[in-house]
Formats: C-alpha cells, sequence, structure tokens
C-alpha cells in the first residue's frame, strides 16, 4: 500500500479521535489537571506492605533502630505519593474547588498515615484467622505470602480508610487491582472486623453497603450483595443499605448468596450452595435439602 494512503487514513483518525464527543466531555471532570496513575497507586499499596509486613517484603531487619529508618524512609515515599494521588482523585469532587486540591490531599495523605498502626493491627488479625482456619497453612509466612485473602485484605483496608475519608475514585482503583489479581471482589465502603478469613476466595463479592463482625469465615464463591434497588422520583437509584449484616463468629460456605438487608445471626452456619434472603436468627445451622437417590432400570425415568 501507497504511504500517502497510510498517512490519509491515519491522520484522518487522529483528527476524529482527537475531537472531544459530547458524551466524553460529560464524563470528564471540571479543570484540567492530571486523573490518577493507576501504576503509582498500585505503588502506595506496595509500599505499605513494604511498612506493615517489613520482614517479609522489605530488608529483614531485626533492630528497631535500622527498621525505623528504613520505615521512615517508606513513610516519607508514602506521603508524596499519597498526595499527589489525593489531589488527582479530587478532581472528581464537584465541591471541591482547585485552590482546595492540594491542601486536602495534603491533610487526608497525613490522616491516612496516622491510621496506618490501626490498619496493622487488623491485617495480622487477618492473617492469624487464616492461619487458625486452615489446616494446609504450615506457618505465618506461607499465609503471608500465598494466600489471596492477604493480598486482597490488604488493598481493601488501604481503599477503606480513603474510602472513609471520602477520596473519591481512588479507593476503587485499589480494590478493583486486588480483584483483577485474586478474583475477590470487595467494595472499599464495606464494613469488615478483625479476625476476617476468606479461603480459597475466587468469586467472592461483598457489596458496598455490608457489615461484617469479627472472626467471620468465607469460602469462595460466597456473595454478599443486594436484593433489589430503591429509585428516587426521577427514576435514579438511591445509594442506601441494601447488603447483608453479617454478626460475629459467622461461617459462611462455598457459593452462598446471602441477598438484601438481612442479618446472619452471631454463632451461625450457613451451608454452600444456599439462596438466603431472610433474616438468621443466632446459632442457626442453614443447610441445603438433602439430594433425594433414585434408582432407574432399564433407563426409566431418564
Amino acid at each position: 500500500m501507497e504511504q500517502s494512503k497510510i498517512n490519509e487514513v491515519l491522520l484522518r483518525n487522529v483528527q476524529l479521535l482527537s475531537r472531544q464527543a459530547v458524551r466524553e466531555e460529560q464524563m470528564m471532570p471540571t479543570g484540567s489537571a492530571p486523573l490518577p496513575d493507576v501504576e503509582e497507586v498500585k505503588q502506595i499499596v506496595s509500599v505499605v506492605k513494604s511498612i506493615i509486613f517489613t520482614d517479609y517484603f522489605y530488608k529483614r531487619q531485626p533492630e528497631e533502630q535500622i527498621r525505623s529508618f528504613y520505615i521512615g524512609g517508606n513513610l516519607e515515599e508514602l506521603y508524596t505519593l499519597l498526595r499527589r494521588q489525593i489531589a488527582r482523585g479530587l478532581q472528581f469532587c464537584e465541591e471541591c474547588g482547585d485552590e482546595d486540591v492540594l491542601p486536602t490531599a495534603e491533610e487526608k495523605a497525613l490522616r491516612f498515615i496516622d491510621q496506618l498502626p490501626e490498619v496493622k493491627r487488623l491485617l495480622y488479625t487477618d492473617v492469624e484467622a487464616m492461619f487458625q482456619n486452615d489446616p494446609a497453612a504450615t506457618n505465618y509466612g506461607e499465609v503471608i505470602y500465598c494466600y489471596p485473602v492477604v493480598n486482597t485484605m490488604t488493598h481493601y483496608r488501604i481503599a477503606h480508610v480513603l474510602h472513609q475519608m471520602q477520596v473519591p475514585v481512588i479507593p476503587r482503583i485499589i480494590t478493583e487491582q486486588a480483584h483483577s489479581k485474586t478474583g475477590i471482589d470487595i467494595h472499599p465502603g464495606a464494613t469488615i472486623g478483625e479476625y476476617f478469613a476468606i479461603d480459597h476466595g475466587t468469586g467472592v463479592v461483598i457489596g458496598e453497603t455490608c457489615i461484617i463482625g469479627n472472626h467471620v469465615t468465607l469460602y469462595q464463591g460466597v456473595t454478599l450483595g443486594a436484593k433489589s434497588f430503591k429509585y428516587d422520583a426521577n427514576g435514579n437509584m438511591l445509594n442506601v443499605p441494601r447488603h447483608p449484616i453479617i454478626e460475629n463468629n459467622v461461617t459462611i460456605y462455598s457459593n452462598a448468596s446471602i441477598l438484601g438487608r438481612i442479618t446472619i445471626g452471631h454463632h451461625s452456619v450457613i451451608g454452600g450452595n444456599i439462596w438466603v434472603t431472610n433474616d438468621i436468627p443466632p446459632y442457626s445451622r442453614i443447610q441445603q435439602s438433602k439430594a433425594v437417590d433414585t434408582s432407574f432400570q432399564g433407563g426409566l425415568g431418564i
């Protein structure tokens, strides 16, 4: 093909694609500041992991003074990354003026760092819960390095703090990065207590308004989802509580679907492949009906 023809096609499409369509313009935030950098958001999680699980994801340093030196450097890097990416996320805040973005980002970055000790405490309870729930786990290092729940909960607990600070977009980027890697989908708005375990994990879905207590264990394929949605007079969906409340010491086995704003009472066990849409009292054992074994002779009944 002649180069002139190639150039003609390329130039024509450059011109077409460079024009901002009406729908594209409607979806863009006002202003021209840079938008979030997905790779840099990923780096934020990596730095937090190196701070919380220092000996596992950074240089092992038994002496506190040396650990302090490395953690101090990581915290400075974390602050810089957070400030920049929170500021970029705030481009999606309609109430924020341009002059407010940087001071707000700085304040929120420092507030996040102030909550890191609690994030660390919670994550170590999650590691403990997973280790205690799985006889296949031979040591804590295996859980921290290998189990998808640790990766997922690190992302979730970081994102949840930022979500509570009303940082736009960035929390969802963080949890979706874990979702893509592990198959576990947790909305950053969900509230999850301590000692939380997910065994295997693939296909687990936890919705935005879920409230999960302490010492809760889920297995693969569990859905804590909405049963229906409410709308305003104009037909717009309302963001109201619509996901389950799971009380303390509950175990939910694989592929169970718990739907709607219902409560699963404490110390209950929900069996696999169960569809639950009503409140369950404490100390319940919910199982599917036993299979009926019917024999056929000579092909009859098939």
